[in-house]
């Protein structure tokens, strides 16, 4: 897949750190969708969310063990595999992963590093498909 843009959900506890990880991506030449780039204040974050979604080709899902994955988070995910997207999960290394929705469950996923060593593997595993 060359040069994919990658929508980015995340629990807003991870905030910083997925700041991070989307500059880490874009200086690796990937392209990002992430609410905390693309939304404006007064813009519906709906609308933004579904835009971000259709014009994106990867849907990565940062998963926080700390908190029971949200309602927005099947929303996005459900919207996701109707739009034929690839699904990457990204897990910290403690997660148990009987707790995740079984379409996380049948997917490969990648592990949580820092957000720089976590770029460079979402960057390889894309470029490997």
């Amino acid at each position: 897949m060359s040069n994919p843009q990658i929508f980015i959900s995340y629990s807003k506890s991870d905030a910083d750190w997925v700041r991070s990880f989307a500059e880490a991506l874009k200086q690796r030449g990937v392209r990002v969708w992430l609410d905390q780039f693309r939304i404006a204040a007064g813009e519906s974050v709906r609308d933004a969310l579904e835009d971000g979604l259709r014009g994106s080709d990867v849907f990565v899902a940062l998963i926080d063990p700390a908190s029971p994955p949200k309602p927005n988070l099947f929303f996005e995910l459900g919207a996701a595999i109707g739009m034929g997207k690839r699904v990457i999960p990204i897990l910290p290394r403690e997660m148990d992963i009987s707790k995740l929705p079984l379409e996380f469950r049948v997917r490969r996923y990648l592990l949580r590093d820092s957000p720089e060593d976590t770029a460079e593997e979402l960057t390889h595993a894309l470029v490997a498909a």
